[in-house]
Parts: structure tokens; C-alpha cells; sequence
């Protein structure tokens, strides 16, 4: 079994972009990710949406949807990018996967795309809360969504724990940004070329395996 850490921010488009390769990676049996966001867009580095941030995002988004092929629809652009009243927070999504973490672990990767979908594609604010507790409940994750709802220490305790593995790995590495994938190899532990993430993941898997 190869094990791959997958450092993410769910707000973060270039995962979103990564998503159907970690996917098909994933389901195959002799990789098992472990997900670790890194809270790139939590606590401090959270901020209220400006313009500036909207267009340098919607800019990338353009670039990530060529490479990738994933959507980035106009509802998106219009309620997410262009409101004025939400912030670039994703503090609630990354503690409500850890809900899942704890309650459903096998569900993790299937809440994170979910999360991923209900912005880029749905248009929704995934800063929300009350957007991230529906998409739990949408997918049956009822537990998750009661603990996240009345989040308490022992979940909190275990975010602030996954988090600072993230933020960890990221200064083991000299990384700066997500997503990193890091694969444990006969060598040693190390970081996957970034731009293997939007290719082809059959040949991804090959080069995997063979290092």
C-alpha cells in the first residue's frame, strides 16, 4: 500500500482542480490519501471578499478549468466571487470534514468534492455554515453535521491538530501553497510534481509505483 498525503484547503480552486485525479487515485487499491488541510483560508488567513481577490480568482479559475476540465459556473461568479457580504473563510468546511473524519472517515474525500461542488458549481457560499451543515445532511452524514453544528472541544481540539500537521508538513517540505501531494516512496518521502495533479492519472499512478 502506498500512502500519499494530500495537503488542501477546500476553498482553494487549484484542489478543486486536483480533485478527479486524487479521485481516481484514490479508488485504486494500492493507494491509500490521507487528507490534511492546511487552513490557508482559516483563521488569520481569512478576509472578506474584495474585488481584487474576485478577479485574480475568477482569472485562475479560467486557467484551472482548461488543465482540469472542471466547472466554474456563472452562478459561482455571480453569488460567490461578486458578493460583497461573504468572506474567503474556510474555517467552517475544513471543521466540518474533520466532522466527518471522526464520524465517517471513508466519507471524507466524498464530503470534500461535495463542499468543492456546492461553490463552483452550485454557486453557493461554502464560507456558510448553514451551507456546509446542508451539504452533510445531503449526503447522510447526520452525525457529522450534529458535531459540527455544536462543535465541541474534542472536535475542535482535533481541527487545531490536523491543521498544524498541514501547516507542519508544508515548512518540512518548503512548500508555500496547496495542493502538495506527497508520496511515501522507497526513498524516502517526497513531493509529487504539482502539475502531475491536472494530467493524465493513469500515468500518475505508474510514475507512483515505479518510484
Amino acid at each position: 500500500m502506498r500512502r500519499l498525503t494530500y495537503l488542501f484547503d477546500p476553498l482553494c480552486g487549484w484542489c478543486y482542480g486536483a480533485s478527479p485525479t486524487l479521485e481516481k487515485l484514490g479508488a485504486q487499491e494500492d493507494f491509500k490519501i490521507d487528507l490534511v488541510p492546511t487552513g490557508l483560508f482559516a483563521d488569520e488567513g481569512a478576509f472578506p471578499m474584495n474585488a481584487g481577490f474576485a478577479a485574480h480568482a475568477w482569472e485562475a479559475d479560467q486557467r484551472i478549468a482548461q488543465l482540469s476540465g472542471q466547472r466554474f459556473t456563472e452562478d459561482y461568479r455571480v453569488n460567490v466571487l461578486e458578493s460583497r457580504t461573504s468572506r474567503v473563510d474556510s474555517g467552517p468546511a475544513t471543521l466540518a470534514l474533520t466532522a466527518v473524519r471522526l464520524t465517517a472517515p471513508d466519507k471524507e474525500f466524498e464530503a470534500l468534492k461535495a463542499i468543492q461542488h456546492v461553490r463552483y458549481v452550485d454557486g453557493h457560499d461554502n464560507g456558510d455554515p448553514a451551507v456546509i451543515a446542508d451539504v452533510l445532511t445531503s449526503l447522510g452524514l447526520e452525525d457529522a453535521a450534529a458535531r459540527f453544528h455544536a462543535a465541541n472541544e474534542e472536535l475542535l481540539s482535533a481541527n487545531r491538530a490536523r491543521i498544524a500537521e498541514g501547516r507542519a508538513e508544508m515548512r518540512r517540505f518548503g512548500v508555500r501553497g496547496v495542493p502538495t501531494l506527497i508520496a511515501d516512496t522507497a526513498q524516502g518521502r517526497g513531493i509529487v510534481n504539482s502539475s502531475m495533479l491536472y494530467g493524465d492519472p493513469d500515468a500518475l499512478a505508474v510514475a507512483l509505483r515505479a518510484a
